[in-house]
């Protein structure tokens, strides 16, 4: 039996509640708010949290939640630290990964569930409605999509791998050029979990994306990632998960074994 199975089929269930509502309005969306320059809030982004959150709620009082819309949650019997704190058990989400792709009608983007336990993210889900692909992971078992195996593929060649970009643009212009000189070519996605979850099947070889990231956006696709062959590490080389990392502060270095080292060495 799988460990965590109870954990497994609650965010796989929630994941596709979340996807059909996702569909359902896809390009007939009748309110946007803008929550800053480049970020925007949909009605189905808080929809879908309501129904992830109602579900873990429903199956697990005790756990606590950080989600994107609406933050922070101690457990509804008031037990537990919070999900920041790294300790005990607790869910990550982000309800809807790729709202301003939604929002334009361009076909990118998905749920992301994960579960945390002591700080280590143990399960993991993300699901593209669009194209019913569910990748999951459970710690030390294995990454799946939509049931079947999967691993990143170790090419021997750094200049056949394509890679998943993403930087900010001042002060790190002549170590993105440094990367795309020794790669194939780049691509950014406009959803850093379902480019990050690629990376467990070998869609993309390599992911790089320094800060702008949050918990909730890498949790469940850095385990799918991870158990699918590939190594992660932070901007410095440090742990890529860490519980109490700040909102938009979070960076991810990821290729196979052979690879890693060497991207990480470009981007430092």
């Amino acid at each position: 039996m799988t460990t965590h199975a109870a954990e497994l089929d609650l965010a796989v269930g929630a994941a596709r509640g979340a996807g059909a509502i996702q569909l359902e309005r896809y390009e007939r969306l009748e309110r946007i708010v803008h929550k800053g320059p480049r970020d925007v809030v949909t009605e189905v982004d808080h929809l879908c949290e309501a129904l992830i959150l109602d579900a873990i709620r429903s199956r697990f009082p005790d756990d606590a939640i950080v989600a994107e819309e609406s933050g922070e949650h101690r457990s509804r019997r008031g037990k537990g630290a919070h999900a920041s704190e790294g300790a005990g058990r607790a869910w990550v989400v982000d309800p809807l990964d790729g709202t301003v792709n939604y929002a334009n009608g361009v076909p990118i983007f998905c749920v992301s569930i994960a579960f945390v336990l002591d700080g280590r993210p143990t399960v993991g889900v993300i699901y593209d409605p669009l194209r019913d692909e569910l990748f999951s992971a459970v710690a030390g078992q294995g990454a799946r999509l939509d049931g079947r195996r999967i691993h990143l593929p170790d090419k021997e060649r750094l200049e056949d791998c394509l890679v998943s970009l993403a930087m900010p643009w001042r002060g790190y212009r002549h170590r993105e050029a440094a990367v795309r000189r020794v790669t194939r070519v780049s691509r950014t996605l406009g959803s850093s979990a379902l480019a990050l979850a690629y990376l467990g099947n070998g869609r993309f070889d390599i992911f790089v994306q320094l800060r702008s990231l949050s918990n909730w956006d890498v949790a469940a696709a850095g385990l799918i990632a991870e158990e699918g062959g590939a190594v992660l590490t932070d901007g410095a080389g440090g742990a890529w998960y860490d519980a109490g990392r700040r909102s938009r502060g979070v960076s991810i270095i990821g290729a196979s074994v052979r690879h890693q080292p060497t991207v990480l060495d470009l981007v430092r």
